[in-house]
Parts: C-alpha cells; sequence; structure tokens
C-alpha cells in the first residue's frame, strides 16, 4: 500500500488552493460574449460614420478634427474600454480585466452623453450637431457596459 508523507499531502493541499484563487479570479462570459463581440464591431463601425458635420470619428480619434474635449475624449475612452479592453477582457477571461471594462464603459457612456449634449449645444452657435456615428457609438458603449456588468457580477 502506498503511504503518503505530511510533505506530498502539504504539497497536494497548496496545489489545491492554488487552482482554487485561480478558478475564482476568472469569469465565463457565456452567451453574453456575442452581444460584447456585436457591440465592439458597433463601435468600430461607428469610428468610420461622423461623428459631427461631415468629420468621422476616426478623424477625431486622430486628432485631425478639432471638435472640442468631450467627443475627443469618448473616442478615446471607446476605443481603450470598449475595444481594446473588451479583447483583453474576452481572450484572458481575467475577473479584474472584466470588471475594469465594466467601469471604463460606463465611464465612456458618460462622456458619450456629454459628447452629444456639447454637440447639441453648440448648434445655435453655428456649431454642428451630433452625427449618426456618435449616436451609434453611445448606444453600443450601453450595451458593452451592461453586459460587462453582466459578466463581472457573475463569477465562475
Amino acid at each position: 500500500m502506498n503511504e503518503s508523507s505530511p510533505d506530498d499531502l502539504a504539497a497536494l493541499e497548496a496545489e489545491l488552493a492554488e487552482a482554487e484563487r485561480s478558478v475564482v479570479r476568472r469569469v465565463d462570459p457565456g452567451s453574453t460574449a456575442m452581444p460584447v463581440a456585436v457591440a465592439v464591431l458597433g463601435v468600430l463601425i461607428a469610428l468610420m460614420l461622423p461623428w459631427t458635420g461631415d468629420v468621422a470619428g476616426w478623424e477625431i480619434l486622430a486628432g485631425t478634427a478639432n471638435f472640442g474635449l468631450l467627443p475627443r475624449l469618448f473616442t478615446v475612452t471607446a476605443v481603450l474600454f470598449g475595444v481594446l479592453g473588451s479583447a483583453v477582457a474576452l481572450a484572458g477571461r481575467h475577473w479584474a480585466a472584466a470588471w475594469t471594462c465594466a467601469v471604463g464603459c460606463g465611464f465612456s457612456v458618460v462622456n458619450g452623453v456629454w459628447a452629444i449634449w456639447s454637440r447639441q449645444v453648440n448648434v445655435p452657435q453655428g456649431g454642428t450637431g451630433p452625427g449618426i456615428g456618435l449616436v451609434l457609438a453611445v448606444i453600443a458603449m450601453v450595451v458593452l457596459a451592461a453586459s460587462w456588468v453582466k459578466i463581472s457580477t457573475r463569477r465562475g
């Protein structure tokens, strides 16, 4: 009969504890991964569409068009959290990355609503209103924020 030594049992217990910690730090997006992927695609498509006047979102992101701080801040947060963060969180499935995306996408939604508001306020002074791309990007970020909150609050 094979008897285990106390050292072997301690090593096995440590290995099991590490496996448990690894599982607890991971998330399973499940069926919510599809809305995340579609919303990321929506953000990328929105960057090609007009955000204000004839200016596309990618032009605001690149800095070639200056339409104020709020639309620029929104483009940066939408790409950073909505596109790049979502890709990293879906690929890595780490709980911390999912929460970072949830918070970052929520922050980006607030920025997007402010960006739409800033475009509406500037219309009477000769500015241009919000374009379809800006509105689509905000809607996609709302979907991403809700999806990441759902994913990050359900562990395992």
